[in-house]
């Protein structure tokens, strides 16, 4: 039978079963998760490692066994009719352990616990670098991997051993990991079943009854719960926005109802991150089920109703993170999220339609002109109001962001865009011809140096120099003397030290006095300051 079981064909099914796993399910497709893979044999774990060794997952997967290659293992194991299985299995470890250290077979076969003990610690640490560890019997007991999510069990186990290998999946490392996933392959769970029923019986001796009994749960079930409960707080977030919930009504309520507002965008931030962090857990407890919806219980009627909301919610949360400059701070927040939405959510092929994560909006119409507005969201380009207010946030956002470095240029640049908001409310100038003037000013937020507003002398050739000849009152002599002496003033590291950053603070205020400089526009403090933000002087 174990052999049977062990025949290529049969293992070939698992390994498919796993990859396909591995390019669907949550967490393990974008790596903030990974497996185990409990095989009955050694042979049979060498073989599913050569078959997966075959694939993508070359350097990604490992054998973990208290199998060590010796050449007394393979004495008299010729049979001039191909490798027997000791053969077999010392080969591919004898390679597995030449390919992970770049040694010949014949160094490398004898450094197995080194070996081990690396790759735990990638399973532990890099769980998108060690994607899958198949194991017999090791790992099964006191193996802590918050990472590993799926457990794949071709192993006959029974009651206290199975408990104990089940658990293994049962360590949380974030949001997005509540519980791991067992996956059968020896029908299993009838047995285990009739263990927890019984745990007095000896097999869980020791553990309280509330814990074995929480111990397994029945996955749609489950998600199903999971599913409502992260609906509903969705649904509770946006509640408060006001009818008739169009887009420029949630962008208003999530990022500022009036884009003069310079504190809007900072104040509603908390609300935008829990909009972000909630439509994340409905997409992936939806993807948990968009398959087997109606085995959930749902009917044809309410699977569709469902995967409306979700695909509404979705495209609220990208236009909120567009229209609030916040799309490149918060991708972090869910890799797999785009994947998710292109499988479940959209029916059409997926499309990257623009470089939001990479450069922001106003980046983008800098780059590409006004052109890169017929990137945006179509329910933002159908609403004008909303796509000026979503330009405006972009544009507040970088001018906020950037003010240290050089506080009097963003200051004149913020007082524009104050006016050209005023301008757009008033009605005084159309359409057209406020996107144009957007342009010019993106141009300027985001590009200094070539900016007609700042106009400055051929000699400040640095952005820390611009920045000193802006705040000193347009002194292009006092900028250059003030780089010169913080340039050879400062010291590795300096800012942070209370005592290298008094040398440069004194240095700076020398210069000042022997110049009998007045009028700055800035104390030696303020001055200070505005140096620390200099990336050059960093």
């Amino acid at each position: 039978m174990q052999k049977l079981l062990s025949s290529k064909s049969r293992l070939e099914e698992i390994v498919n079963d796993i990859l396909l796993d591995m390019e669907t399910k949550p967490r393990l497709m974008d790596g903030r998760g990974n497996a185990m893979l409990v095989c009955s044999s050694i042979y049979q774990a060498c073989k599913t490692y050569e078959l997966l060794s075959q694939t993508d997952f070359k350097g990604k997967c490992a054998i973990i066994t208290s199998y060590k290659p010796s050449p007394a293992d393979i004495k008299g194991e010729e049979t001039g009719e191909g490798l027997t299985e000791k053969l077999h299995q010392y080969e591919i470890y004898r390679r597995m352990l030449a390919n992970h250290f770049n040694q010949p077979e014949d160094v490398a076969m004898y450094r197995v616990e080194e070996f081990e003990q690396e790759v735990k610690r990638r399973f532990i640490n890099e769980p998108g670098q060690m994607r899958l560890l198949i194991v017999v019997d090791k790992l099964l007991t006191g193996f802590d991997a918050p990472p590993a999510t799926y457990l794949y069990i071709d192993k006959t186990m029974r009651d206290h051993g199975l408990f104990q290998a089940i658990c293994r999946v049962n360590r949380l490392d974030g949001e997005d990991k509540e519980y791991g996933y067992i996956v059968d392959y020896k029908d299993l769970f009838q047995q285990l079943e009739g263990a927890i029923g019984d745990y007095t019986g000896g097999a869980f001796e020791g553990y309280d009854a509330a814990d074995v009994a929480g111990l397994l749960s029945d996955r749609l079930e489950k998600g199903k719960e999971r599913l409502e409960t992260t609906l509903e707080t969705v649904r509770a977030l946006c509640e408060p926005v006001p009818r008739p919930r169009e887009t420029s009504d949630y962008l208003h309520y999530f990022c500022a109802a009036d884009t003069t507002d310079k504190t809007a965008l900072a104040a509603n931030e908390p609300k935008r991150v829990a909009l972000y962090q909630a439509v994340n857990a409905l997409v992936r407890a939806y993807s948990n089920l968009a398959n087997e919806m109606q085995a959930a219980g749902y009917t044809p009627q309410e699977a569709e109703t469902i995967k409306a909301e979700v695909k509404l919610y979705t495209q609220i949360r990208e236009e909120v993170k567009i229209a609030s400059g916040d799309y490149i701070d918060t991708k972090v927040y869910e890799p797999a999220m785009r994947y998710l939405m292109d499988t479940y959510i959209r029916a059409e092929p997926s499309e990257v339609v623009a470089d939001f994560e990479e450069l922001g909006l106003v980046q983008l119409i800098v780059n590409n002109g006004l052109n890169a507005l017929d990137s945006l969201p179509e329910r933002l380009k159908k609403d004008e109001q909303a796509m000026a207010e979503t330009i405006e946030n972009n544009i507040r956002k970088i001018i906020i962001d950037e003010s240290p470095v050089n506080p009097k240029y963003y200051e004149d640049l913020s007082e524009l865009l104050d006016a050209l908001i005023e301008q757009r409310q008033q009605k005084a100038i159309n359409y057209q011809a406020y996107l144009e003037k957007v342009k010019q000013l993106a141009q300027q937020v985001t590009q200094p140096a070539g900016s007609a507003l700042s106009n400055y002398p051929p000699s400040l050739t640095t952005t820390a120099l611009r920045s000193l000849y802006d705040n000193l009152g347009k002194n292009e002599a006092l900028a250059l003397k003030i780089d010169e002496v913080v340039r050879n003033t400062k010291k590795d590291n300096w800012i942070g030290s209370r005592f290298k950053e008094r040398e440069v603070k004194n240095a700076v205020n020398s210069l000042l006095t022997d110049a009998n400089v007045e009028n700055t526009n800035l104390d030696v403090d303020q001055l200070l300051e505005l140096i620390k933000q200099q990336h050059e002087y960093q």
